[in-house]
């Protein structure tokens, strides 16, 4: 099978073609840089993402706080950690970088705070 990506390892955005059979990349073409091959790869083989989403905040002076993974998870998860990051509530304050859920569904990876925020008035 031939399929068409667009690579975003690098500002290049090198348009690349895959050839694949299975899960297995028979060549990749059109990368500019070795990572384009790499990012071919993950993505027939095993596709990643990352999330940013917010979350409720409890008496704090904004009503969400905004929230990302430390780290990719696979594609085919993204709708349970977003119904986890759904769930979730925290009480302010909360600083970057605080574990909102720590381990989100056993994947390895925290959603963490990407914004201070104080209680409220």
């Amino acid at each position: 099978m031939n399929r068409t990506l667009t690579c975003i390892l690098c500002p290049n955005g090198c348009e690349l073609e895959v050839v694949y059979e299975g899960n297995e990349v028979q060549s990749v073409s059109g990368n500019k840089c070795p990572k384009g091959a790499g990012y071919a790869e993950q993505e027939i083989k095993n596709p990643m993402r990352n999330i940013a989403s917010s979350v409720k905040l409890e008496e704090g002076s904004m009503p969400l706080v905004s929230v990302r993974l430390t780290g990719p998870i696979p594609k085919a998860k993204i709708m349970d950690v977003m119904a986890e990051i759904r769930s979730a509530s925290v009480t302010a304050p909360v600083k970057i970088g605080d574990v909102v859920i720590a381990d989100v569904l056993g994947l390895g990876v925290d959603v963490v705070a990407t914004r201070n925020v104080g209680r409220r008035s």
